[in-house]
């Protein structure tokens, strides 16, 4: 079951950024939540926010956005940016990385989480979703973004890399070596199966740049809305799905 459909129609408070390859499939299924939600205001958590792509949208709809983050410049330009929307008071900045994030927040204070691109970098995610699920209300919702093994291995392999290609398909947390930037990549079901272990039900799971990072950037740049398109026709769909440079994962601790 999938809510891409549905974004077409805006409703309520809530307009998303411009749509790009990297956002137009988590815009969809956030803009589908917040929709479920109607008018109600929303405290949010965003684990790893950086300078507000998110955050900052989010608070211009009218709900409550607190940013965990370890940069504090990422969060320095968060607060700018944040000010600049005039929506400074419906966001806070938090200094603090993932794997802490369990002395960071309240447990079940937060009806929305996004923790995207973490889950990959922090020492040991299961603390850090454990963390995730305590911090939600029951009925609350946690969306998620990790990178996707298989892309790795794809890319590294279209590239020539060959034997970096054989590492990382072989080694269990799907990284390339200690000099890989990543500590770990992911498949949907390792990643379903990380959330539903800390007690979410995953509802839906999407990929994301499916094909953008696989095109020439001519193509990608001149045929940008068309490749938003594609890529959100075939975001649900495998194998299409399962070969996206990122998983997005929208769970859902049970009410």
């Amino acid at each position: 079951m999938t809510r891409l459909g549905r974004v077409e129609q805006t409703r309520g408070r809530f307009a998303e950024p411009p749509l790009t390859p990297r956002t137009a499939v988590i815009w969809s299924v956030l803009r589908a939540e917040l929709d479920r939600r109607g008018d109600a205001e929303l405290t949010v958590l965003d684990v790893g926010g950086g300078t507000g792509g998110f955050a900052v949208p989010l608070a211009r709809a009218g709900h409550r956005v607190t940013v965990v983050d370890a940069s504090p410049d990422a969060l320095a330009a968060l607060t700018r940016r944040a000010a600049e929307a005039g929506v400074a008071d419906r966001v806070a900045a938090v200094q603090g990385d993932g794997d802490a994030l369990a002395e960071l927040v309240e447990p079940a204070g937060v009806d929305l989480v996004l923790c995207h691109a973490v889950l990959e970098v922090v020492d040991d995610p299961t603390p850090v979703v454990a963390a995730l699920a305590t911090a939600l209300r029951p009925g609350g919702a946690a969306s998620v973004l990790v990178a996707g093994r298989a892309a790795a291995v794809l890319g590294r392999a279209m590239n020539g890399h060959l034997d970096v290609a054989t590492t990382l398909a072989a080694d269990p947390a799907g990284t390339a070596g200690p000099r890989d930037m990543l500590r770990r990549r992911y498949d949907a079901s390792g990643a379903a199966a990380l959330l539903g272990a800390a007690g979410l039900v995953v509802e839906e799971i999407h990929g994301v740049r499916v094909l953008a990072d696989l095109l020439p950037a001519a193509v990608a740049d001149g045929q940008s809305a068309a490749l938003v398109e594609l890529e959100r026709a075939l975001a649900a769909q495998p194998p299409y799905r399962d070969l996206a440079a990122q998983l997005h994962l929208f769970a859902r601790r049970p009410a």
